[in-house]
């Protein structure tokens, strides 16, 4: 069930439907507006370019977490093919006759 959340991002109301609870939905906001006031701590910035220079920094966080972990991923396959390997020199299959 879709929830209507009233939110407020870089002074401006925005009502948001989204299926995720209304707490999360406010969650977000929260975050984005705390992304926008570090962009935005001690300089004048218009609007667009606090909204533009915010998007950057999230977005390269999020790539940032995404290699990271598609990296564990790989590590974590890697070391289970490596128990794999042990596992099958320790313990041969049997031929059946």
């Amino acid at each position: 069930m879709k929830h209507a959340v009233q939110v407020t991002i870089l002074g401006q109301q925005y009502t948001v439907k989204s299926e995720a609870p209304p707490a999360e939905v406010q969650r977000v906001a929260d975050f984005v507006n705390r992304q926008v006031a570090e962009v935005t701590a001690n300089r004048a910035v218009d609007t667009l370019n606090s909204a533009i220079l915010t998007l950057m920094n999230i977005g390269g966080a999020y790539l940032r977490l995404q290699d990271a972990a598609t990296e564990r991923q790989q590590e974590a396959e890697e070391r289970l093919q490596k128990l794999l390997h042990r596992l099958e020199k320790a313990c041969p299959e049997e031929e059946s006759s």
